[in-house]
């Protein structure tokens, strides 16, 4: 598969992968009908594994040890967290206010993660 095209599944599964984050936590916290569905929970499941894969290719194309590249680390920190905040969103979230409060941080840290990932800096700063 081109580097292009790769990175556009990579791309196109991060969107459809915080879209449904979104959608379910508005779901939830709504309590509205579609949380429910079969397809709710298959399908973050199915995009998130081909995000991941995708990743793993486009970061070993990059760099034998990508780990060492300081902006792909801080991309795998900054998933990892995203990751742990939406369990807490929707799972180990103790009270409502919790739940939603994880929910909100864990879309400010995918858009960290979006700003690492367009800048190639760790770092993000509002006056460069």
């Amino acid at each position: 598969m081109s580097h292009e095209l790769l990175r556009q599944v990579h791309m196109s599964c991060a969107l459809a992968s915080f879209t449904l984050f979104v959608l379910r936590g508005l779901w939830r916290f709504g309590a509205l009908q579609p949380v429910d569905a079969r397809w709710v929970h298959v399908a973050p499941h199915v995009i998130d594994t081909l995000l991941l894969a995708t990743a793993v290719v486009l970061a070993s194309r990059f760099a034998p040890y990508p780990a060492l590249h300081g902006f792909l680390a801080a991309k795998v920190s900054g998933v990892i967290l995203y990751i742990l905040l939406g369990l807490t969103a929707f799972r180990w979230g103790r009270t409502q206010g919790q739940r939603i409060a994880a929910w909100f941080a864990a879309q400010a840290v995918f858009f960290y993660v979006v700003g690492v990932a367009v800048t190639k800096s760790p770092t993000l700063t509002l006056l460069d």
